[in-house]
């Protein structure tokens, strides 16, 4: 499968900026399931400075100033994605124990576990808590394949957290989420990603898009699309696995990865720095993920 991603971010300001730094997490990655053939960014104004950079994670990212004064930013990324028709598929009954991971990822001492276990740490929107290891503790039996407790943590989310994009912000603590049980796909994954944690598994943030259809007999509206959030789990010996919390699902070719971390404060799309600018400013964003073969 074929995609082609266009985001586009546009900001308007009260009165006009002298001076930005900004760094986007826009360019999706190449993984073991997805290759990503062409990359375009067109900023305007056209920056002073423009570098592409991979980051700590692995992820591609730029960086970008501008130094004259505007009004309007507009940052348009178009990329082009070749998916696998299908990811192998995952028997959760089978692989590792809740007690077997634990116990290998105390004694091995590979590469690839040494630095799955980074990802046990806290980090900066995510805190362990008592509270998010009661949450789950009562699906991770020692006995039980890891991968089956996982995806009942995910449809547990899925059904005791109610979407409402009104309820929580970027920055609105990890407590509060699971608090009022509702937020976004962010809080979702981070939810996850808590609990998991706090019980002994390594568990990362991972950011992307989500390929959405049009009702039967409908034109799918330009614009529609959104950015996306999952959380991945890592099982010693057997790698790593994706669970998507806002769809109750296993991620597959219709999830787009374009980065992953800690968090999303690991993979924040767009960030940086203004100088002047007024009180107010005006944030649209338009994406559009398109089928091409």
């Amino acid at each position: 499968m074929i995609y082609r991603i266009r985001h586009i971010t546009e900001y308007l300001y009260h009165s006009p900026v002298s001076l930005c730094y900004n760094q986007a997490h826009l360019l999706p990655r190449s993984t073991d399931y997805q290759n990503c053939q062409k990359m375009q960014v067109n900023i305007t104004p056209k920056p002073s400075y423009f570098s592409q950079r991979e980051d700590y994670f692995g992820n591609n990212y730029f960086y970008f100033s501008l130094q004259n004064h505007h009004k309007k930013l507009v940052i348009d990324v178009t990329t082009e994605i070749d998916t696998q028709s299908e990811r192998a598929s995952v028997d959760l009954d089978l692989g590792n124990t809740c007690s077997q991971a634990r116990q290998l990822l105390e004694q091995s001492d590979t590469a690839e576990v040494i630095e799955a276990k980074e990802f046990l740490l806290d980090s900066p929107m995510i805190k362990v808590s008592t509270e998010l290891r009661e949450y789950a503790a009562e699906l991770f039996d020692d006995n039980r394949p890891l991968l089956s407790a996982v995806r009942e943590l995910t449809s547990k989310i899925f059904n005791e957290f109610k979407y409402d994009p009104n309820s929580t912000t970027v920055a609105t603590p990890l407590h509060e989420a699971l608090e009022k049980k509702s937020g976004v796909c962010q809080d979702f994954a981070h939810v996850a990603i808590g609990c998991l944690r706090a019980m002994g598994y390594p568990a990362r943030y991972v950011s992307g898009y989500l390929e959405t259809l049009p009702p039967p007999g409908e034109e799918k509206l330009i614009g529609a699309d959104a950015s996306h959030a999952w959380f991945a789990v890592y099982s010693p010996g057997e790698g790593w696995f994706e669970f998507d919390p806002t769809n109750d699902n296993i991620p597959a070719d219709q999830h787009i990865t374009t980065a992953w971390g800690r968090d999303y404060s690991d993979v924040t799309p767009l960030r940086g720095v203004i100088f002047d600018g007024g009180n107010s400013q005006e944030l649209n964003v338009s994406v559009d993920v398109q089928r091409l073969a």
